[in-house]
């Protein structure tokens, strides 16, 4: 890759294309220093304190330079807001939640609520958002929150889901075309419940800002939202414990994998405390790789926090090969050996013990659920002069599949 030749998405603002030109050349220069640095210590066992230092710095602004790029890529894809449809259903309900939102007036709202036999919404517990804000809100959730984004999404109508799992048991082979058919055995199956809990935020708004006709409330409280409700989810899907929450894939009990039973995720260790080993750390990402079975690996992503992936960005392969790689559009995660790289603070950073890194099909592995619905209460007494808009809605989660995800652990075994 030579500076000054980036692929680029062909829709993409110039200054998409600006940001992402000084990430990769960011990465061109990080690879150069740190190439220095291997050098150093293939010669003297030691690499020199200020080159160290030199190539830390690098990838610090390294991440931050891809922080920024990934914020004006979202900004720039974030999809139009406020185009209102013909139908004089959602016309009617637009005019009532605007009349809500600005005035307090419940009066529209209930009267669409009942047309509409809508038994969800009631003034004391607050109103159904219009499916637009709705949809609005979900769809950023799903660029910006780590997990969601390469996990499974389904909608309920109900408070939880249940899904019947399959754990094997049940023979299967070949016969002649007038052979007899052996009875088979039972499968074992295994029924799975994901509780939606409720999440909340609650975004204040001054009066003059409500009085103004020109802003769109709707776009207004999305936006106040959605960053509160990713961080907030994108936590519990990681180490959330399933009560009032939804569960993380790290809650579940974790073995080494030669010893993986149903409902466990298993591991494969580094070898060293707290650590990768000294000589070819790379060699147990390729371990890790091939842990879960083939049919998982197609659709694999890797899980880990920005620190782990300063770490990792350091190594190279045996044909002297970086086996971590800037994705080259804006947008684009990054790859390592080939994989995705799904960047989660919520992952724990390396330390004795830590299971900092997930690898697997996140799609087949990890269920997210989202109730329809997104209630808003219009509270303009608590926190006078300001107007309070108390935002729920409801997701669980938990893992699906224990055979697709598996850990890496910082450890001795």
């Amino acid at each position: 890759m030579s500076n000054g030749t980036h692929a680029v998405e062909p829709s993409v603002t110039p200054e998409v294309k600006a940001a992402l030109d000084d990430f990769l050349n960011a990465f061109e220069h990080f690879k150069a220093s740190n190439d220095d640095r291997l050098a150093e210590l293939e010669q003297r066992n030691s690499a020199d304190v200020l080159l160290e230092e030199k190539v830390d710095r690098i990838g610090a602004s390294l991440d931050a330079q891809k922080s920024a790029l990934d914020r004006v890529a979202l900004s720039a894809n974030r999809p139009a807001f406020g185009v209102e449809s013909k139908t004089e259903v959602v016309s009617e309900h637009k005019a009532a939640w605007n009349s809500y939102m600005r005035k307090g007036d419940t009066g529209g709202l209930s009267s669409y609520e009942a047309k509409a036999l809508s038994g969800t919404s009631d003034p004391e517990g607050g109103f159904m958002v219009p499916q637009e804000t709705e949809d609005h809100i979900d769809r950023v959730l799903s660029d910006i929150s780590p997990i969601r984004s390469i996990a499974s999404v389904r909608k309920i109508g109900s408070g939880s889901f249940k899904k019947a799992m399959s754990l094997g048991g049940a023979a299967t082979g070949w016969v002649g075309e007038n052979a007899s058919r052996p009875e088979t055995q039972s499968p074992t199956l295994s029924v799975i419940e994901f509780p939606a809990m409720e999440l909340y935020a609650m975004p204040a708004a001054t009066q003059s800002l409500l009085d103004d006709s020109q802003v769109d409330l709707d776009a207004w409280i999305a936006d106040e939202v959605q960053t509160v409700f990713a961080e907030q989810e994108g936590a519990a899907f990681v180490n959330g414990d399933g009560v009032a929450r939804p569960r993380g894939f790290l809650s579940y009990d974790k073995v080494d994998d030669s010893s993986y039973a149903w409902g466990s995720l298993g591991y494969v260790a580094t070898g060293t405390d707290g650590a990768f080993a000294a000589s070819n750390p790379s060699d147990v990402l390729v371990d890790l790789i091939h842990t879960p079975k083939q049919g998982y690996r197609s659709n694999g992503k890797w899980v880990m926090n920005r620190a782990t992936q300063g770490v990792i960005r350091k190594f190279k392969d045996g044909d002297g090969t970086y086996i971590w790689q800037p994705g080259l559009t804006a947008g684009q995660p990054a790859t390592l050996m080939g994989y995705g790289i799904s960047e989660s603070e919520d992952m724990p950073a390396i330390a004795s013990d830590s299971f900092s890194i997930a690898f697997g099909d996140f799609t087949r592995g990890y269920l997210i659920v989202d109730r329809s619905g997104t209630l808003v209460l219009r509270d303009p007494y608590s926190a006078k002069p300001f107007v309070l808009f108390y935002t729920t809605k409801r997701v669980g989660g938990g893992v699906q599949n224990f055979e697709a995800i598996k850990l890496l652990k910082f450890g001795t075994s």
